[in-house]
């Protein structure tokens, strides 16, 4: 068995979120060093709905559980081969790798959310998930819906399951163009057009945050979401986190490059299970479960004993 844990982003949080790992030691040490770090309290801020709906406090607020998540599973004897993270979860997919301490890029996830939600607020924009078309389809509602307006793919999350990100204008024009076309289009809950141009205005605060920041060689391979190859090399990280959220997020050709490269179980850490449910689609007959509580990540760890001796 060859593991590697997946950490959700925007969009899977949810009020009280933060609960079920404050109950257990490992993951209450997490979120008292973040919290301490914020300068307010992560589990109290989980339990405000109305918080966790801005870009800015949700972004820190899943970054914390997420990794309490994490430290629960290797607590309770989980092993890991590999790590990746779906948008915000990326950071902590490093931290999980030993390439960024975990106040580092907590600092940087605090930068990235309050640029994010600027560049959001200056500009009508959103995402919208298309279920139904292939990647050829999905360019071509862009090229067409497009118009002069910004409308970009965003995220390659499965088959036939691709995420477009744009101005409010021609958002409504793709999922126009999409359900003429017999696709889905949903219409996602975020402030606005992430991985896509209209998140330029965010690059120079997020760039200048990862410049201080500290990279060390990660410990597990890595999936990044810009390159969607599998590497552990430490040099172009800083580079790829540079451009993330102007490019897509390319999880379908990590997730395929994960098990091209021997992973066989998939283990979703943190709140939520969309990631193991698109890992399901695009690797059909790999493992993939969600660990959303202390229980969970023992009951995991438990029936889990012939990891790989390789394993981190």
């Amino acid at each position: 068995m060859r593991v590697a844990v997946l950490f959700p982003g925007q969009g899977s949080q949810y009020a009280g979120m933060a609960d079920p790992w404050s109950n257990h030691e490992a993951g209450a040490a997490v979120l008292s060093e973040l919290s301490e770090a914020w300068g307010r309290d992560v589990v109290e801020l989980c339990r405000d709905s109305s918080a966790l709906a801005t870009t800015e406090l949700v972004q820190p607020a899943l970054f914390a559980c997420d990794l309490a998540a994490f430290r629960v599973l290797k607590a309770e004897g989980a092993r890991f081969d590999a790590a990746a993270g779906h948008s915000l979860g990326e950071f902590v997919a490093l931290v999980a790798a030993g390439v960024l301490g975990p106040v580092d890029a907590f600092r940087i996830v605090l930068t990235r959310g309050a640029a994010m939600q600027e560049a959001s607020d200056a500009t009508p924009s959103g995402m919208t998930a298309i279920i139904g078309l292939s990647p050829e389809d999905a360019a071509e509602v862009c090229r067409v819906a497009g118009r002069g307006d910004v409308l970009e793919v965003a995220n390659e999350n499965a088959p036939k399951q691709i995420v477009l990100s744009g101005s409010i204008a021609a958002v409504e024009r793709a999922e126009e163009a999409a359900r003429s076309n017999g696709a889905k289009a949903i219409r996602l809950k975020v402030a606005g057009a992430f991985h896509s141009p209209l998140m330029r205005p965010a690059l120079d605060p997020l760039r200048d945050a990862l410049s201080r920041a500290t990279f060390h060689r990660p410990v597990m391979a890595l999936a990044p979401n810009v390159s969607g190859r599998v590497t552990r090399e430490a040099s172009a990280l800083r580079d790829l986190l540079s451009r993330h959220i102007v490019s897509p997020v390319r999880w379908e050709r990590s997730m395929r490059a994960l098990a091209q490269a021997g992973i066989d179980t998939f283990v979703e850490a943190g709140p939520g299970d969309v990631l193991s449910k698109l890992v399901r689609r695009a690797v059909p007959g790999v493992t993939a479960v969600a660990v959303g509580s202390p229980e969970a990540a023992a009951e995991f760890a438990s029936s889990s004993p012939a990891l790989s001796k390789e394993s981190a």
